[in-house]
């Protein structure tokens, strides 16, 4: 599928916009992949997210742990799913990652493509590159 949106920032500085516009942008889908590289931004992005979302949690990358959850001012929770260290999807599915996806919560989810084949069909795709030290270019593409 072809990006619908593509923005390049030059300074992490920028990141607070950029989050604020991607949920403009995100048309009310809850289920977000972040692809990129190791150090592209991933987990900055998804804390400047839920910055703009009202978690007070501290935000940081669900490892070891697979997933994290956080909780917005209003008690809501939001979900953080790295996938990264799972050997295969059943790792994914003794966590239960079906409930988390169909709660109706954010759920942000860093390397989805070890779960291909548990993602919902409906999602908000962000691709992060990273053009050089500082600049890095997203793109934002939806699956219905």
């Amino acid at each position: 599928m072809q990006p619908y949106f593509s923005l390049t920032f030059h300074s992490l500085k920028e990141i607070s916009f950029v989050a604020k516009l991607i949920l403009r942008l995100a048309d009310n889908h809850k289920i977000w992949v972040l692809e990129g590289d190791m150090g592209a931004g991933k987990t900055t992005l998804v804390k400047a997210v839920c910055s703009q979302l009202g978690v007070d949690d501290t935000v940081q990358s669900p490892t070891y742990s697979l997933v994290n959850e956080y909780r917005t001012f209003r008690g809501e929770p939001c979900y953080h799913f790295d996938f990264y260290r799972i050997k295969d999807e059943a790792e994914a599915m003794d966590i239960g990652v079906e409930e988390y996806f169909d709660s109706g919560n954010f759920c942000f989810i860093e390397w989805p493509g070890k779960i291909p084949n548990l993602l919902p069909e409906r999602y908000l795709k962000i691709n992060i590159n990273l053009d050089s030290e500082n600049a890095r270019t997203l793109q934002l593409s939806k699956y219905e």
